[in-house]
This record gives C-alpha cells, structure tokens and sequence, in this order.
C-alpha cells in the first residue's frame, strides 16, 4: 500500500514590473494575453465563481491539467482563486493563490501568494515555488516586450 501525506506551506513571490497597473491586470484577466506567458485555457471564464482549465505537457512526457475556480475579483487591484494541478490522472496538490497588484512608482508591484498541499510526495514546495518564479518571470519579459511594442493586449 502507497503512503498517503500531504505537504502543506505557503510561498510568496514580489515582482516588480515596469509597466501599469491595468496593463498588468490585464495580463491575467485577458485569455489571450494569458496565453503568452501561461499555459493556453482551455476554458477561461474570468469572473467570480467561473472556471479557468488548461490541459498539456511536453511531448513524450506527462499531461498537467490545471483548474482553477476563480474565488474574488477586484478589478485591478486583486485576483483570488482555487486550483488543482493533476499529473496524468494523478492529483499532485491543491492551492489557494491570492495575486495583488500595487502601484510602485511608475510601473506595478505584484504579490503572488499561493497556500498549496502538495500531495504524496508528487511535487513540492520548494519545486512550485521555482517555477512560479520562473512563470513570473516569463511574464516580465512578454510585459516588457509588449509595452515596447505598442501591443495593446496587454
């Protein structure tokens, strides 16, 4: 018989970003916008109480199915939702995310809070808390590159 435990911890991530607060709101509330930084929805329903699901991986390797019930929107200022993240048929955690952007001088501070239990040994605190960062990261540079290019998606 396979153990059964849950991880259970919290993260928080600060970024920086120099662009406007709405244009960075817009970055996650936008499916189109999302896309370029996040996996593509499959069903993106931006509103309390809507759902946003995406399905894919890499090719040869496992499929990741994300779903996501979106919990409380204040336009602009804070996103909160609920997700499971599944690993093939395998659930590997469930999180609750609070993201709040503020403004920072010119351009938008973002705070990405995710509470998770991390299931069976599946992936951990440390590991989802390395490819938020990087998430994050990925959404700087699509933020920047749109922001010089005049993109007004984003």
């Amino acid at each position: 018989m396979t153990a059964r435990f849950a991880t259970h911890d919290t993260f928080v991530i600060e970024k920086t970003y120099e662009v406007a607060q709405d244009r960075v709101f817009a970055a996650w509330s936008n499916p189109k916008a999302k896309a370029k930084w996040f996996s593509p929805a499959d069903t993106f329903e931006f509103r309390v109480g809507g759902r946003e699901t995406s399905r894919g991986g890499p090719p040869g390797g496992p499929i990741f199915a994300f779903e996501a019930t979106y919990q409380e929107i204040v336009p602009g200022e804070r996103i909160v939702y609920g997700y499971t993240l599944d690993m093939d048929e395998t659930r590997i955690s469930a999180s609750v995310v609070t993201v709040e952007f503020k403004p920072a001088g010119s351009g938008t501070q973002l705070i990405f809070t995710e509470q998770g239990a991390f299931l069976d040994g599946h992936d951990s605190p440390s590991q989802r808390e390395h490819g938020t960062n990087a998430m994050l990261d990925t959404l700087g540079q699509v933020l920047q590159s749109a922001s010089a290019s005049g993109d007004s998606e984003i």
